[in-house]
């Protein structure tokens, strides 16, 4: 067969997850890391504002204050068992990640700087505390770097756009995957051992996203397809400030240096729906507080945004009004040289996007879709699980965006993501080299790349009645409007409707490019494929959570109901069709009680 490829393990996908991965695997296994990108252009290159870990370098923290944070802020669907087992670890990947040559910024004493983020807590006195460890406001950036230059320095192989488009099982185990070289339009096989899944998640499914074009869900969508079960797909995050219309993301930082939200009416509207921790509430809270301020009618001039403010004098007055303090105990105050120097890239979107200065004006911002909590089912150590914790597919692992430890649960903590992907992408290369190393090589079938084939003839022998631009946009649409920040029954069923037959009509979609090189009209139809077999299991799965958690808001269940839906959602594709079961949440220490902000 040409075109085979043979390695102990493969990883899928080149952001912080799957460099991390590679890494790891790297130091006792043959790796290839296979990504539709070149590493340093993934979208954990996109993450501004920090990494979680209780440093303490400028108050007191506790990794335990660190977990509760995170059990509340999952609105107790998540799993206190790896929940624990990340909080733990951060410290020593935060150090890990400076010891590689990552440039956090500084505090005057030269250790690492942190500032507040949402949900993040001193657990004994309910204030913000300082947790987030950050690099400007480019901490993701800085991350990809410096772990691609690590992964360069350990020989990892790289096949750089390359889009993986089909799993190989043989005999239960994972076995390889199939991939198409973008320069070519060549099939390749890839043979392994082991493979970790770190492709990311699936936001350009909504209509106003922050994501980047590359999130399309590929491999939650590819398991998917192949029975590997989704976890917790109708809790997707919506982060509260996006920037109006491009849904371009401004970190929660700008509010962790004193930024407030102002509604139409210039009144600072936080307060009211946190009164302890206000504009620092986490984000399911502040996004729909936002798009509550904006259907009452005190938006910006009756428009869908609001204002968020970093000006100096705004920070100064409200942070005098709230007692903020610096850590030496002095009242605490911003220049318009400190904004620049703490969020430079914001300020640069800011000014090339919106012609609007933040040092000097304020910025419109509304909810943009920006995270999914739910993914391919794991355990803490990245192995892939169906039905339970101890049921593991042999060889497979995931990792990142893509993956459902589950840490995060119904809603995730800002800075989370940066540790989860760092912390459990470390420990799924681990376990994908120590399975490799005792594991036989699999006999590949004869025609592994087969179905995918199919899968592109289709897509360029399809009727044609059918445009995938059309149909992306149509399933963005709905998305966002019926299955977005606040929900009900009949416009979610509306939309499981719409989506099932766009699913159809797919079928009827042909491309008009019948080139080889770089044919980018005939990967994005296939992605599109992808969507919306993602698009069927998050509209299911939040038809059938009959209550309010985290970010799944049902305005006809407002209530959470810890008796009959404190339970992660699996769905699995069967002969064709999606079915839904349950399993337990992990509990260890924190019994579930209500949220207090």
């Amino acid at each position: 067969m040409p075109n085979v490829h043979q390695f102990e393990v493969i990883v899928v996908g080149a952001g912080g997850a799957g460099l991390m991965a590679g890494l790891y695997a790297s130091k006792s296994a043959k790796t290839a890391v296979i990504s539709k990108l070149y590493p340093t252009r993934s979208h954990t290159g996109a993450a501004q504002g920090g990494i979680s870990a209780a440093l303490g370098n400028y108050e007191e923290d506790k990794p335990e204050w660190h977990m509760y944070d995170t059990v509340k802020g999952s609105d107790y669907l998540g799993d206190q068992d790896a929940i624990e087992f990340m909080c733990n670890e951060a410290i020593d990947a935060v150090l890990e990640l400076e010891h590689m040559g990552l440039p956090f910024d500084r505090t005057p004493e030269g250790k690492i700087s942190q500032r507040p983020f949402g949900g993040h807590t001193n657990n004994e006195t309910g204030k913000p505390v300082r947790r987030a460890a950050h690099a400007a406001d480019r901490t993701g950036h800085m991350i990809l770097q410096t772990l691609y230059q690590q992964c360069i320095k350990n020989d990892v192989t790289f096949f750089d756009e390359y889009q993986v488009v089909d799993f190989i099982m043989v005999d239960g185990k994972a076995s390889g995957i199939v991939a198409i070289e973008l320069a070519t339009g060549e099939f390749h096989t890839f043979h392994g051992k082991s493979i970790v899944f770190a492709t990311g998640g699936h936001g350009r499914i909504f209509e106003v996203t922050s994501n980047a074009y590359a999130y399309t869900g590929d491999g939650a969508a590819i398991l998917y397809r192949r029975g590997i079960p989704l976890e917790d797909m109708e809790f997707f995050q919506f982060h509260p400030t996006g920037i109006y219309k491009l849904g371009i993301l401004i970190t929660e930082g700008v509010r962790g240096e004193g930024g407030v939200l102002i509604n139409g009416r210039g009144e600072r509207f936080m307060p009211k729906y946190a009164p302890s921790v206000k504009d620092l509430a986490s984000r399911d809270v502040v996004s729909r507080a936002i798009l509550t301020e904006i259907k009452e009618g005190r938006g910006v001039d009756g428009k869908n945004y609001v204002w968020l403010d970093i000006r100096p004098e705004t920070v100064n007055k409200f942070a005098a009004e709230d007692g903020r303090k610096n850590p030496d105990g002095s009242p605490y105050t911003i220049t318009g040289d400190t904004v620049l120097k703490k969020i430079p890239d914001i300020i640069d979107f800011c000014r090339v996007y919106l012609g609007v200065d933040p040092i000097t004006q304020m910025m419109p911002i509304q909810p943009t879709a920006h995270y999914t909590m739910g993914g391919i089912p794991t355990n803490k150590f990245g192995e892939v699980v169906v039905e339970d914790k101890g049921s593991k597919v042999p060889g497979l692992y995931a990792a990142g965006e893509c993956a459902c430890v589950s840490v995060h649960g119904a809603n995730r903590l800002g800075t989370n993501s940066l540790l989860d992907l760092v912390v459990f992408g470390k420990h799924a290369g681990l376990k994908a080299a120590e399975y490799a190393k005792s594991a036989e090589w699999t006999r590949l079938p004869g025609n592994a790349d087969s179905a995918a084939r199919s899968e592109f003839e289709a897509l360029r022998n399809g009727s044609g009645k059918e445009n995938a631009f059309d149909l992306s946009n149509e399933m963005k649409s709905v998305m966002f409007r019926d299955v977005g920040i606040y929900r009900r029954e009949n416009e979610m069923q509306s939309a499981l409707e719409k989506v099932r037959e766009m699913q159809a009509r797919y079928k009827d979609v042909r491309v008009s490019d019948t080139g080889t090189i770089f044919n980018t009209e005939l990967l994005n139809a296939w992605e599109l494929g992808n969507m919306l077999e993602v698009a069927e299991v998050i509209a299911m799965s939040a038809l059938n959570r009959r209550e309010s958690r985290g970010g799944h808001s049902r305005e006809d269940y407002p209530e959470r109901d810890d008796e009959n839906w404190l339970k992660h959602t699996l769905v699995t594709k069967k002969n064709g069709k999606a079915e839904i079961s349950y399993k337990p949440v992990v509990i260890t220490k924190h019994r579930p009680k209500a949220r207090v902000y």
